[in-house]
């Protein structure tokens, strides 16, 4: 009885084993579809959207020129348009087919003869010495994955792969594969490489050059010829000797190729025009926001001018550094300088010592006080509210809310605004501007061009308040151009690959500043370098006007100036605002503005500066006496008719509308250089 019991329950658990191993097949069966699913849904639908551009949706590239059309630098990769297959020369398709897919014509995607033949020849070596993969993997994996190595994305290599060979004909996948590949330097694609070394379209390219391209395939960065030229020609004779190997060509047929190897061009290194290049990228995106793809930026920087003012603030800082004194233990001085047209054309900018040092822009990141650089808005501001510069005002000790301005050096009593501009005259400025009203000075100077915000308290008028000098320089272009605001561009037009015009600078003159108050803003600051604090900014025989500037404890030394064709500005300091030592805006800023101003102006004939002259020689006039004399004044008696006529040419418009400026940030006293 208890037999028949056993025999009864061994169908029984032979029944629930199978019922098991079908369940637990099932299970793998719908996890398996789970995760085919997943990786066909997370793979194919972006392909389409891939192919779409050389960039994919959401990149973009940037090829930016100078004002002569030569490359500058390139962000985000080279790109070209599609070169169609059968306008790839024959030796160059035969090249690539030899080196990288010999059965490309005759597999599905995956070459088994290849994958085992790689196998083989890796046991052999010891090491990898050689792939497997087919041009239609190395499209998938180049084209569309990342480089990390998982298990993941080998599946998806593979789905790319078969979808590939299913939707496109091997001559659309050769085609695809020749224009999007990776070819060193930054460059995708035969077309791109072709014109970065080269220079000259991939459809123009040699025996020795189609070999160059093609070994490149392998080891982009490491055979590229702009790192090792030597290499890549070893790695181009390797490509020749496959062809000749299988019996694509002959030995004679590469013998030309062999004997005289491809050779690249040389291109001058751009790094300090790398700081202009990051604000053309900066501007790049405020004018095209969210735009993608390639895109070719045409600028105004002048690589002569460029190299003039890498050179001049090199130089500086190089004499200063070897002029210190020993026991002078500073950090590292650093420089920067603009150098524009007066309608506000970049043509030089220099943000520092070293780029690859330091990649902070300092003409537009950096916002330091401008000292006395600051004071032709206070003089602005006056000669609108009805001033000239024969007015006269007190240089006596002023206090102003408890402060006191104080003088580098004697206070000279009664002094017009010219003397108290060539000599830099600190209580003139601050007495200017608490008659005139601050909020004056803070339209004038935000009229002109400066951004930042001003804060309305006495010291302003002596430079307190932080500046760029991208601001301060485009500021001064002003009285340059006869009054009319130059806002700083570097980009001239925008275009697609297409040659599309995407975007084109417009000349929009806006007057700012009246033509008499630009003609004697030039006269007073003429004056600075004719014989006052800037003499040292002298560029011999050339009419030219600007202003120093020194902040307190010379943590900045600054000239910016400018002649009838260029404005210039100047700055050095260090990046942690520690004071300099034996530094003022008077020397070494002013000699290295003049140094490069000389360079660039070489070879150009000379031009008026409207207003630019040196001031007549004047009989001494009374001094001022008593507290009353501690305003300005208005011209001389009429008697004076040499004066009256020289007020009358100078005489300003009416004042404007007063703009309060934002934001309050307090300062310290400012030194005048």
């Amino acid at each position: 009885m208890r037999d028949d019991e056993e025999n009864q329950e061994l169908p029984q658990k032979g029944t629930r084993s199978r019922s098991f191993l079908w369940r637990a097949f099932g299970a793998l069966v719908f996890a398996g579809s789970v995760v085919f699913g997943t990786l066909i849904l997370d793979t194919l639908p972006k392909m389409q959207r891939q192919l779409l551009g050389p960039l994919g949706p959401d990149a973009l590239a940037l090829t930016v020129l100078d004002r002569d059309g030569d490359e500058i630098a390139n962000r985000g990769g080279r790109y070209a348009p599609i070169v169609p297959l059968n306008e790839m020369p024959d030796n160059l398709v035969l090249a690539v087919l030899s080196t990288e897919d010999r059965r490309f014509y005759e597999h599905f995607g995956f070459d088994v003869f290849g994958i085992g033949r790689a196998i083989v020849a890796n046991l052999s070596a010891g090491g990898v010495v050689q792939g497997g993969s087919t041009i239609t993997q190395q499209l998938a994996k180049n084209l569309y994955l990342g480089s990390e190595r998982t298990f993941w994305r080998k599946a998806q290599e593979a789905v790319i792969t078969v979808w590939l060979e299913y939707t496109y004909t091997k001559e659309d996948i050769l085609t695809l594969y020749l224009n999007r590949i990776y070819m060193g330097a930054g460059a995708y694609g035969f077309e791109a490489a072709s014109q970065h070394y080269f220079d000259k379209s991939v459809r123009e390219v040699n025996l020795a050059e189609a070999a160059l391209l093609a070994g490149l395939i392998k080891a982009p960065s490491r055979f590229a010829p702009t790192n090792d030229l030597s290499r890549a020609q070893r790695r181009a004779e390797i490509v020749l000797s496959t062809l000749v190997e299988n019996g694509v060509l002959t030995e004679g047929e590469t013998f030309a190729a062999r004997v005289t190897p491809a050779t690249i061009i040389k291109r001058a290194p751009r790094q300090g025009s790398q700081y202009f290049v990051d604000w053309i990228a900066s501007e790049v995106a405020e004018i095209l926001p969210g735009m993608t793809g390639q895109l070719i930026i045409e600028t105004t920087l002048d690589p002569v001018q460029q190299a003039a003012g890498e050179l001049s603030i090199a130089d500086a800082i190089a004499e200063r550094a070897a002029n210190l004194p020993e026991d002078v233990d500073e950090p590292p001085t650093q420089g920067a300088l603009v150098s524009m047209d007066p309608d506000g054309a970049l043509r030089a900018m220099v943000g520092g010592r070293d780029y690859l040092e330091s990649q902070f822009n300092r003409t537009f990141q950096a916002e330091r006080q401008p000292g006395s650089a600051f004071k032709p808005f206070v003089y602005l501001a006056a000669l609108e509210n009805g001033l000239t510069p024969e007015s006269r005002v007190s240089d006596r000790p002023i206090s102003v809310n408890g402060w006191s301005p104080q003088n580098n050096g004697r206070f000279r009593g009664n002094v017009s605004l010219l003397t108290s501009m060539k000599y830099s005259i600190n209580t003139v400025a601050v007495r200017l501007s608490e008659q005139v009203g601050r909020l004056e000075v803070i339209d004038a100077a935000e009229r002109l061009g400066i951004t930042s915000p001003l804060a309305s308290h006495p010291s302003i008028a002596l430079g307190t308040e932080e500046v760029t000098l991208l601001d301060l320089t485009s500021s001064y272009a002003v009285f340059a151009n006869g009054g009319f605001r130059a806002k700083p561009y570097g980009i001239r037009r925008i275009l697609n690959p297409d040659g599309d015009i995407l975007f084109e600078q417009q000349s929009l003159a806006t007057r700012v500043v009246a033509p008499g108050a630009a003609r004697s803003m030039n006269y007073l600051l003429y004056q600075v370098i004719l014989g006052g604090t800037g003499s040292n900014a002298d560029i011999g025989g050339r009419p030219a006007a600007g202003k120093t500037g020194t902040s307190q404890e010379a943590r900045d030394i600054w000239f910016v100036g400018y002649t009838a064709d260029q404005v210039a500005g100047v700055w050095f300091g260090h990046d942690n605002a520690s004071p300099m030592v034996n530094a003022e805006g008077g020397g070494l800023s002013a000699t290295t503005w003049a140094s490069f101003m000389k360079s660039v102006h070489e070879g150009t004939p000379i031009a008026d500066l409207a207003g630019g002259k040196p001031a007549p020689v004047r009989r001494a006039q009374p001094r001022a006496t008593g507290e009353e004399s501690s305003v300005a004044t208005g011209p001389q008696p009429e008697i004076h008719r040499f004066y009256v006529s020289l007020s009358n040419l100078f005489r300003e418009a009416h004042r404007k509308q007063l703009n309060p400026g934002p934001g309050f940030r307090r300062g310290g006293e400012t030194i005048s250089r």
